[in-house]
């Protein structure tokens, strides 16, 4: 049986954490900062961590993660 493929867009948008949960960066966080609260900014700060339901199917595109 040959290796499986990772699929490349994925593994650069999200990484396993050490407990198993999928942790993304989360969007608008690049530019128009000045426009947004200190409370909004500080959150987009911190990682994402995608719901089980949708979890399965980011696993499965990164299987030696």
């Amino acid at each position: 049986m040959p290796k499986m493929k990772t699929h490349s867009a994925t593994k650069k948008r999200f990484k396993i954490t050490g407990t198993g949960k999928v942790a993304f960066k989360k969007s608008g966080r690049s530019h128009l900062l000045s426009s947004k609260n200190a409370k909004r900014r500080r959150s987009l700060r911190r990682q994402g961590i995608l719901p089980a339901a949708v979890e399965g199917h980011i696993k499965k595109v990164l299987p030696y993660a």
